[in-house]
């Protein structure tokens, strides 16, 4: 089963975020695109030829998300966006965080067979 296959857990807090190894692991199931930021929260950029590329992505980012009741921070520009995820209840990752961030690459997959 894939990253990608997993339904998200709401997250109630009061728990710990994923140890350093963990997610390490599971950043290298990820795959390529996806790093912690300064902050420790996942991040990738997506790129699109166009602004209405990056928008509709971001429109199918935010279907899932509602669907999974996890929310990225989705940054939308012109021919690119980016998404933003950790668990805000915790200031951390948690598995759910990358099930999230495989589900992104998942809605990215049709933008880039259309590259």
């Amino acid at each position: 089963m894939s990253l990608a296959d997993h339904k998200c857990i709401p997250c109630r807090g009061g728990v710990p975020p994923l140890p350093a190894d963990r997610t390490q692991n599971l950043l290298q199931e990820l795959g390529r695109g996806w790093a912690l930021n300064a902050q420790g929260h996942l991040e990738r950029l997506y790129t699109f030829k166009d602004f209405a590329q990056s928008l509709a992505f971001a429109n199918k980012v935010g279907a899932v998300a509602e669907a999974e009741g996890h929310h990225p921070d989705l940054y939308v520009a012109w021919g690119k966006c980016t998404v933003e995820i950790w668990t805000h209840k915790i200031n951390g990752l948690t598995e759910s965080d990358f099930y999230l961030a495989a589900k992104a690459d998942r809605e990215f997959e049709p933008f880039r067979a259309g590259a």
